[in-house]
């Protein structure tokens, strides 16, 4: 079976019905277990003491933030390239979850930050891509609002999303390339990930194996509401296609 078949609506359609009840479930027992296992039966940190839970959130939607972006990218080069609507559906889908989950990376980051650093925000590399990231999600789902022909706005917004990419790898990459940033290394297998130390340890088991269910719920969160999504985004152009073909038909 090849994977192009799932380019086909149809087929599309019912995959996605049959197997999202699954990823729905899993999704959602995996972060109600992450969330009560890391908030509630792992230990407060000697440094931050309990305002390090909050990584429980942060660092599941910062990664899922970015790679939902990347996620629209390969999306798009498939539109570019093959021109399959569900693929472009699939981009456009993806944009406002890529986009809450940005918006969450960003606020639980102030509210992690704001006792560590002393301020709620700082011009930071890691934060300053984030946010230029977020812009980008704005700037994505406006444009795709913004026009009408779905054809000129998959191959626009399509190109935006080439662009965007870049910011996409820079918040990925960036406490890599400027060390003097605020924001901590992005490894969470070290120690330093959480505890805001510089010890090369890897992290605890106490806190990486919820941090770890919580990041599993996140990715299947989003693989679910994007199937949801793509699926709603599917019927509503066979909508659009039967209400102008009675429009002629009068």
């Amino acid at each position: 079976m090849s994977l192009w078949e799932y380019a086909n609506p149809k087929k599309f359609l019912t995959t996605s019905e049959r197997v999202m009840p699954y990823v729905w479930a899993v999704s959602l027992t995996c972060l109600l277990v992450g969330v009560v296992w890391g908030f509630f039966f792992t230990p407060d940190d000697y440094k931050q003491g309990s305002t390090v839970k909050i990584i429980y959130l942060h660092v599941p939607a910062a990664l899922m933030a970015i790679n939902a972006w990347l996620m629209m990218l390969v999306a798009s080069l498939i539109w570019l390239i093959r021109r399959h609507h569900v693929s472009a559906l699939a981009a456009r889908a993806a944009a406002p979850v890529g986009g809450v989950l940005t918006l969450i990376a960003l606020v639980t980051g102030a509210i992690w930050g704001q006792p560590m650093w002393g301020t709620w925000w700082e011009w930071d590399p890691r934060l300053t891509s984030f946010l230029i990231l977020f812009l980008f999600y704005l700037g994505y789902i406006a444009l795709w609002e913004a026009i009408e022909d779905p054809d000129t706005a998959a191959d626009l917004t399509s190109m935006l999303c080439l662009v965007g990419s870049v910011f996409a790898l820079l918040s990925r990459y960036a406490v890599n390339f400027w060390n003097q940033g605020l924001h901590q290394g992005a490894s969470v297998m070290r120690v330093g990930a959480i505890t805001g130390s510089d010890t090369s340890e890897k992290v605890s088991n106490v806190f990486f194996y919820p941090l770890l269910t919580c990041i599993v719920g996140f990715v299947l969160l989003f693989v679910a509401l994007v199937l949801y999504r793509t699926g709603t985004e599917i019927r509503a152009r066979r909508i659009k296609a039967l209400l102008a073909r009675e429009r002629i038909a009068s």
